[in-house]
């Protein structure tokens, strides 16, 4: 089996979750202690340079909604939050990093709200996740009180204050705007964008928004470097990526490895292939807002760009593994069934066309005379339409996952009937 390098999960099954002291011991703080000693500036500049890219499924570059939110006013109220609403089916890496080392989040918070001149703070967890909401609670408790958190944070001067905040169990809070709103006590509905939430965020004030495993990647950075950093992974997605592997594999969990290991390595050498020796079938990468990988891809490596590449998205880092005898018509269903049951209603495009795209495929499947090159082709135009014309991206992802499957899979499959 491959060696795992971590970086976001380094402490995790080392420490107690619950002991500050043990992550202390771990070195733990060091980095904030060397952060605060420098510029915030120099912070931000540091992630910046490291490549990190944001680890919630998007990958946009974390350091350049950094330096947004640090220099669009020196003046003004800003603030902080930590995106934990993990709604992604097949995602559950930020749970393990809430569940088994709570203070690296907390220490990757207040360095990045140091390095916008930020006082407040959240972290917005998933109602349903009730140990990562306890673990989190207790750390910021225990974070106050050896004066991590706070006033004048270990004599510098800089002050910081945290909370956690529940959210309601909505798959769309889990994008940042309709978290905001969720955040100010509205209901997740989505804001048109622009402005960004680096310009006009929570309360109408510059926000800086991040996920907990980019967050957990803070810390190290500022340690050991931009340039060690960029040395790990490859040149376009430097650093380590937590994968949720689940499905029919023989050995489903979460493992963080370098970026630009392969689909093949993290089923075969990693999950210990396909359960019950059956043929792989398809593998579903980024959960249901993600894209269908088939045999072709099964080498291609685990990058932003590389996967782009070959029409791919690594997205949250799921990989949902099904076997060949799996009928990928009803995961499909599954999948839009999903979509539909999530949307929240407020653009038309989307109320509309998820339900349309799900009882479209559902009166198809049931007929008989079912064939793929008729209704996938519809299927799939139809999603076009949903993603141009949606507000946020709810609406833009059905087709992700429509248009791979067809494209990469059900193609190949009815040409060798």
């Amino acid at each position: 089996m491959l060696k795992e390098y971590r970086i976001a999960l380094r402490n995790s099954g080392l420490i107690n979750p619950e002991s500050i002291d043990e992550f202390i011991a771990a070195d733990g703080y060091q980095a904030l202690r060397k952060a605060l000693k420098s510029e915030p500036l120099g912070i931000y500049n540091e992630i910046y340079d490291s490549g990190l890219r944001g680890r919630g499924g998007a990958g946009f570059p974390t350091g350049a909604k950094e330096k947004v939110a640090a220099v669009i006013c020196s003046d003004c109220e800003k603030f902080v939050i930590c995106n934990a609403d993990e709604g992604e089916p097949g995602t559950f890496k930020d749970r393990i990093i809430m569940e088994t080392d709570p203070h690296t989040l907390i220490e990757g918070l207040v360095i990045a709200a140091y390095s916008i001149g930020a006082h407040r703070g959240f972290v917005y967890i998933r109602g349903e996740y009730e140990l990562s909401i306890q673990r989190v609670q207790n750390a910021i408790e225990q974070a106050y009180g050896r004066g991590f958190l706070g006033k004048n944070i270990l004599g510098s001067g800089f002050d910081f204050d945290l909370e956690v905040r529940r959210g309601a169990g909505s798959y769309l809070c889990g994008e940042e705007l309709t978290l905001i709103e969720s955040v100010e006590g509205k209901r997740g509905y989505p804001r048109i964008k622009p402005p960004y939430p680096a310009e006009k965020g929570l309360w109408g004030a510059p926000t800086l928004i991040n996920n907990v495993e980019t967050l957990a990647n803070f810390p190290a950075i500022i340690l050991n470097g931009a340039k060690w950093y960029r040395s790990i992974g490859t040149e376009k997605s430097p650093g380590t990526k937590i994968f949720t592997i689940s499905g029919d594999v023989s050995k489903p969990g979460f493992y963080e490895f370098p970026m630009g290991i392969t689909l093949r390595e993290l089923i075969y050498d990693v999950a210990g292939g396909i359960r019950n020796g059956k043929p792989f079938g398809a593998a579903l990468i980024g959960g249901a807002a993600g894209t269908f990988a088939s045999e072709q891809h099964l080498d291609v490596p685990m990058g932003y760009d590389k996967l782009r590449e070959v029409g791919l998205t690594l997205g949250s880092g799921a990989v949902i593994v099904m076997d060949g005898t799996r009928n990928l018509n009803q995961t499909m269903l599954s999948i839009l069934k999903f979509f539909k049951h999530e949307s929240c209603g407020k653009c038309i495009p989307c109320r509309v066309g998820t339900a349309q795209l799900h009882n479209t495929l559902k009166e198809s499947l049931a007929q008989q005379n079912f064939n793929n090159n008729q209704v996938y082709p519809e299927l799939i135009r139809q999603a076009e339409l949903i993603a141009r014309t949606s507000l946020c991206p709810l609406g833009q992802s059905p087709i992700l996952p429509l248009k791979s499957l067809w494209e990469h899979i059900l193609v190949k499959q009815t040409a060798n009937k």
